[in-house]
């Protein structure tokens, strides 16, 4: 069997986009330059709305944020969709130690009688802003060296200069494909949409169940309070 052995293939947004226009049936030869300018607006759009759709794993990293003490507030990255775990890293006789801690909400936030008490931080609270911050209760007593957090972030900007491709993985290709389609048709191929639409909702919702982490979950009932010796 004769196969190409590559595990290249990674099109750019303007092959896609053709594509796209291709399935809304619009000819390669009758895109006009408004053709391109609509469709660089609907990919971008396509990927804010799959950066609120879920979790994408290829864009969950992990951040650090060094702590000082008696500060609560620290920056958070303007491109952050939403903190996943999030522990405080404490240097105990040179080794690290990473302590989880749980989020909170403002209103939980505001009901803390002494928010500038100091401590061991035990929880935070993500102030989803334009531009974000974290809190931290109770606040960092020096004794802790760092924040960290896994994060979700936004999906990087698509454009047709140097042949730059889409920051997506490949089995979310064919997806992308029929949901840019799908956006175009309502522009230039009103007539089409009803057809792309489930389509799109069938890519996606495939590309989707792989975007999962294949791990086992336990769950177990505390129940030893229930007994006494």
């Amino acid at each position: 069997m004769s196969t190409s052995g590559t595990y290249a293939y990674n099109p750019s947004l303007g092959e896609i986009t053709l594509y796209a226009f291709n399935l809304c049936g619009v000819r390669n030869t009758a895109l006009l330059q408004e053709h391109m300018e609509s469709a660089r607006m609907a990919a971008n759009m396509l990927l804010g709305r799959w950066s609120s759709q879920g979790v994408n794993l290829w864009c969950v990293d992990l951040e650090t944020i060094p702590l000082v003490q008696g500060t609560a507030t620290y920056s958070v990255p303007s491109n952050t969709v939403v903190m996943l775990d999030a522990y405080v890293v404490q240097n105990l006789g040179g080794a690290a130690i990473n302590r989880l801690i749980l989020p909170i909400s403002r209103s939980e936030y505001a009901s803390y009688p002494n928010p500038t008490q100091q401590g061991f931080p035990t929880t935070y609270w993500f102030d989803r802003l334009l531009s974000p911050t974290v809190t931290l209760w109770p606040v960092p007593d020096g004794t802790q060296s760092s924040f960290d957090y896994y994060r979700v972030r936004q999906i990087q900007d698509s454009n047709f200069t140097s042949g730059q491709q889409i920051e997506i993985p490949y089995y979310f290709l064919e997806a992308f494909a029929f949901g840019l389609a799908q956006r175009l048709a309502m522009i230039w191929a009103p007539d089409k949409v009803q057809i792309l639409k489930p389509l799109a909702d069938e890519s996606y919702d495939i590309a989707s169940r792989q975007n999962i982490e294949t791990a086992q979950q336990y769950i177990s009932p505390t129940v030893s309070s229930y007994f006494r010796p």
